[in-house]
């Protein structure tokens, strides 16, 4: 079955589009225009660091007025996986590791940053870290490792799920 999004998926680097906010909206996003996730705006830094504002939709609640821990890691993972491509470079999440340090309100403001550590050839080690707003006490805390993708990266997935 090929990709339900193939202009998303394509072979050379397309700027997807964003929100107001500027939020790079992947394909899923895009049919509902806006980020399921809850991020409102993101920006890099001249310093090379991005910054991301959001709060957690209540759809995302895991108990009484905080979020799902699954929320936090794909927040971190969707925050930190956007600095490559801020930088106009596509990539996919290789490794992953979050820290949750305290849980995270619903509804409130939340600010990400992530920064990278390090490139070595298609490897991107990146850092980030949560905050509440306007407090700026650390919520949760994230490093992990995206590849960048080259233009068959999909194709060959499709082909790998295919021989399933």
């Amino acid at each position: 079955m090929p990709t339900p999004n193939p202009e998303w998926a394509g072979s050379d680097f397309q700027e997807p589009p964003r929100t107001p906010g500027g939020v790079a909206l992947c394909g899923a996003c895009r049919a509902a225009g806006a980020c399921r996730l809850g991020v409102d705006k993101e920006r890099l830094g001249d310093d090379g660091v991005a910054w991301f504002e959001l709060a957690c939709p209540r759809s995302q609640e895991g108990g009484p007025n905080v979020a799902h821990g699954g929320w936090t890691a794909a927040v971190m993972d969707e925050c930190l996986g956007h600095l490559p491509l801020l930088n106009r470079v596509l990539s996919v999440t290789a490794e992953l590791t979050v820290s949750f340090v305290k849980p995270v309100p619903v509804e409130r403001p939340v600010q990400v940053r992530a920064w990278v550590e390090r490139r070595e050839g298609s490897r991107w080690y990146i850092a980030g870290e949560m905050t509440l707003l306007p407090s700026g006490a650390v919520l949760a805390r994230a490093s992990g490792i995206w590849v960048t993708r080259d233009p068959g990266h999909f194709a060959r997935h499709e082909a790998w799920l295919a021989d399933q």
